[in-house]
Formats: C-alpha cells, sequence, structure tokens
C-alpha cells in the first residue's frame, strides 16, 4: 500500500478493503517497508510514530490479501483484488464483465457510492 496510486489521477494512499486474507507464516522481503503509509493501520507512518504506536511490519508483511477492492477517493475508481492480484488497469483495458461480475458477487460489502457511481463500471451501468 505504500507504493501504490491510482493509475488514473495519482491519488495516494488508496483506500483498501479486504474481503479474504491469508497467512503465509513467513513475511515477504521487503527492503523498505511502508516508509510513508501504513495501509495496515490507515495511516502516514511519521503519525503513527508520533502517536507512539509500534509498527509490527514483520506480522504484516505475512498477510496476503487474496481478495479485496482498492478506491480512490479523488475520482471515484474502484481496483478489484482477485487471487491476490490487484487489477490496477487503465479503464479502456479493464474486463467490463469481469468487473461487474466482482462487483455483483462483493455487492454486500462494497461501499454504496462505488456500486452506483464508481468508475468505470458500476451497478448503475
Amino acid at each position: 500500500m505504500d507504493i501504490l496510486a491510482c493509475p488514473i489521477c495519482k491519488t495516494f494512499p488508496l483506500q483498501l478493503i479486504v474481503y479474504d486474507e491469508t497467512n503465509t507464516g513467513s513475511p515477504i522481503v521487503v527492503v523498505n517497508p511502508c516508509d510513508d503509509y501504513c495501509g495496515y493501520n490507515k495511516k502516514k507512518v511519521a503519525d503513527l510514530k508520533n502517536e507512539g504506536i509500534n509498527l509490527d511490519c514483520k506480522s504484516c508483511l505475512q498477510i496476503r490479501i487474496v481478495e479485496g477492492i482498492l478506491m480512490c477517493q479523488n475520482c471515484s475508481r474502484w481496483y478489484p483484488i482477485i487471487n491476490e492480484i490487484p487489477h490496477m488497469l487503465p479503464d479502456q483495458l479493464r474486463n467490463k464483465k469481469q468487473d461487474k461480475n466482482f462487483l455483483i458477487k462483493n455487492k454486500e460489502r462494497i461501499p454504496k457510492e462505488i456500486l452506483s457511481e464508481g468508475k468505470p463500471f458500476n451497478l448503475s451501468d
């Protein structure tokens, strides 16, 4: 989450909602995890340190997000995470059928504004 920005408007950070995750038992190797933004705590690292919060990066890096959604608060675009892979493609390369199926499958967990007004596709289209 420390490096992901909206590919369309470049907004950082993106909002993350996790639907399914797994714990690998061992952290992935990352040279400088979360230098600026902690996706787990949803705050800037500097703010967390100022609040005296101990960052448990090792435990966090053991978590693999299997399914979820990334959302841009600026341009209302959303990007599904399917089988651990964030699908962060430009609008013209997105698969409308796959994206609509994702929205339908997860409609109880996706924020209403994405379902009705999300870009490039929503359930009102």
